[in-house]
């Protein structure tokens, strides 16, 4: 027996019930399909559809646009996995770091053990590694994902 009307798409009660996954969230978006290829091809979807939380500084198409088409391609090839897996989880914090956070933060220790730079600033606003956050906190049912303009690499 239930009290109320079941309607689709509404919350069921729980607060991530109806937000999808960092993946199915990237993939919703319709602007991360260079990361989502990549993200299958490094064999991380489920770590991603994971509980978490993670923080994911996603590059978009038009990041991705910014390596020559033939490193991307040769990083998309299945012997190139674990450099890819390297790259990837440098994108990835360990938790939820909501914008607020992130702003008083100098330093972030990536999923891939490397720590990321953060600057802020009046011109550029917040700047992770030299890529420049244009969105922030999309709320994923396991994280949050903000937005950036580059592919950010790891040494």
């Amino acid at each position: 027996m239930i009290d109320s009307v079941l309607i689709p798409g509404q919350d069921s009660g729980t607060e991530t019930s109806q937000k999808k996954d960092i993946v199915d969230t990237a993939v919703g978006a319709g602007k991360f399909n260079t990361l989502v290829a990549a993200v299958k091809a490094a064999g991380l979807v489920e770590t991603l559809k994971g509980e978490g939380p993670f923080t994911v500084f996603a590059p978009t198409d038009e990041a991705f646009k910014k390596i020559p088409a033939e490193t991307l391609e040769m990083l998309l090839k299945p012997e190139n996995k674990e450099k890819l897996q390297a790259i990837l989880t440098y994108h990835v914090v360990s938790g939820d770091v909501r914008a607020a956070d992130v702003v008083k933060l100098q330093k972030a220790k990536t999923v891939n053990g490397q720590e990321v730079d953060i600057k802020v600033t009046d011109e550029n606003g917040v700047m992770i590694d030299g890529a420049k956050v244009i969105k922030t906190d999309i709320e994923c049912g396991n994280g949050v994902i903000h937005v950036i303009d580059t592919v950010i690499m790891p040494e």
